[in-house]
């Protein structure tokens, strides 16, 4: 079920294991995953669910952005036919090591971060999940010894028997409560299935400062090692900050390297380069080639991302920011008054935690959503401008026009994209194409 990069890549594991395979996907199928299903001489259907077809299958790979309550995947349960995700579903023909980062923010920086550092490293290594090609895909058609997996709690959903080597949790705030019951604890419980079937020779990744992951941890029990990474004291084993310096403890083995030499800049990257550097350290990295990769890493796209300089304007593309933590981050970064282009589709977020911060940088907000109404009523009285539009061009045009020599224009939407836009990356690119044209 679903026909994007997941499910297509999904059948052609299927196709390639010898499964009768068949796809369906209620909306359009992108040309790409069309031809890559003909290709493989997979049948598929678009624009509705054959109820006949899919109620005959043994096994149903669900892709993660199809919710467990839509009307289909009910039927399915109550046939009693089992459904699983498309990482569960690769994980069965897999045996390379598996490296799998979630959290609510900081997930991609850090699943890329640690990809480039093991191919530094020189080992051959696939990235995947929430990120790059289809896992499944890759495990059909290519051959790797090592996978570095960005799972979000959608994909985790659906596993069952897969298990990481090495698993992460960058931190866990508030995010996506429509898809569990507005339940807090319910979207915690998913982000720990990636602890699920480890064993005390895997290891566990984890921020120690993070105060919703200690509570869940110290409730349940982890079999794999525990290596926490904190910025408020010191660790055995694990990363810590000293003196400027970011240390990291494996075992026997120690590695420092001055804050200042991270290429990531801002307090939230210097837990995702700790996150890294473990990473590293668990892998057998040498100190030298962990210290290279976390000075010359590029930043991900949609992510905090310098796009350009106008009349000394600058903007800054954050439209991965798609929950209240990730725009926090952004706007406490900002050293300059800030023009804030956030909205999109609400997924439960409490505004309160931001309305310091903007009080404080922001002198003009844009919503960018359909229904702004929860913007306004949350920073009406504290934000002196505020302007709603319904496309990328016209809030970089507003943007443009309110901003002065010496201001930010920063896209940090805290919502998600799917009301004006395809996802986040279409929402940012549609941004940095409008900037580019001004």
């Amino acid at each position: 079920m679903g026909g994007g990069e997941s499910g297509a890549g999904a059948a052609v594991l299927a196709k390639v294991k010898g499964f009768d395979v068949f796809l369906s996907d209620k909306g359009r199928i992108g040309e790409k995953y069309k031809d890559m299903l003909r290709e493989w001489d997979i049948p598929f259907e678009e624009g509705e669910h054959t109820e006949s077809m899919i109620l005959n299958a043994d096994e149903v790979i669900k892709s993660p952005g199809i919710p467990l309550t839509a009307p289909m995947v009910e039927k399915i349960s109550q046939a009693g036919i089992g459904i699983i995700s498309e990482i569960e579903f690769a994980g069965r023909y897999d045996k390379s090591r598996k490296i799998c980062i979630t959290g609510s923010n900081g997930k991609t920086t850090t699943t890329s971060l640690i990809y480039y550092l093991l191919k530094n490293a020189g080992l051959n290594v696939g990235l995947g999940g929430n990120i790059g090609k289809s896992y499944a895909y890759q495990v059909a058609t290519e051959s790797h010894d090592i996978y570095v997996l960005e799972l979000s709690s959608f994909q985790l959903d659906n596993m069952y028997d897969f298990k990481a080597d090495i698993a992460i949790i960058t931190n866990i705030t508030p995010d996506h409560l429509d898809r569990y019951g507005y339940k807090l604890e319910n979207y915690v419980k998913a982000k720990f299935r990636i602890t699920r079937n480890m064993s005390s020779d895997d290891c566990f990744i984890f921020c120690s400062d993070d105060e919703i992951t200690i509570e869940h941890l110290n409730r349940i029990v982890v079999k794999a090692r525990k290596l926490p990474f904190t910025q408020k004291g010191e660790v055995e084993q694990g990363a810590f900050v000293k003196d400027d310096r970011m240390i990291v403890r494996y075992e026997d083995s120690e590695c420092d390297m001055f804050l200042q030499e991270l290429a990531l800049g801002g307090k939230h990257n210097v837990y995702n380069s700790m996150a890294a550097a473990i990473a590293g350290k668990v892998m057998n990295i040498d100190n030298e080639t962990i210290r290279e990769a976390l000075s010359s890493f590029q930043a991900v796209e949609h992510r905090l991302e310098k796009v350009l300089s106008v009349g000394d304007v600058l903007y800054i593309n954050d439209s991965k920011a798609t929950n209240v933590d990730a725009a926090w981050y952004a706007l406490e970064c900002q050293t300059r008054p800030v023009v804030w282009i956030v909205g999109g589709t609400d997924k439960g977020n409490d505004y309160t935690p931001l309305q310091p911060l903007a009080k404080e940088k922001v002198k003009a907000i844009i919503c960018l959503g359909v229904d702004n109404a929860k913007i306004h009523k949350a920073f009406g009285q504290i934000v002196p401008q505020m302007f709603d539009v319904t496309s990328a061009e016209d809030a970089v045009k507003t943007a443009s026009r309110i901003a002065v020599a010496g201001d930010v224009v920063l896209l940090s939407p805290c919502c998600a994209s799917f009301d004006l836009f395809k996802n986040y990356e279409d929402r940012g690119r549609q941004f940095k194409d409008a900037v580019r044209a001004l």
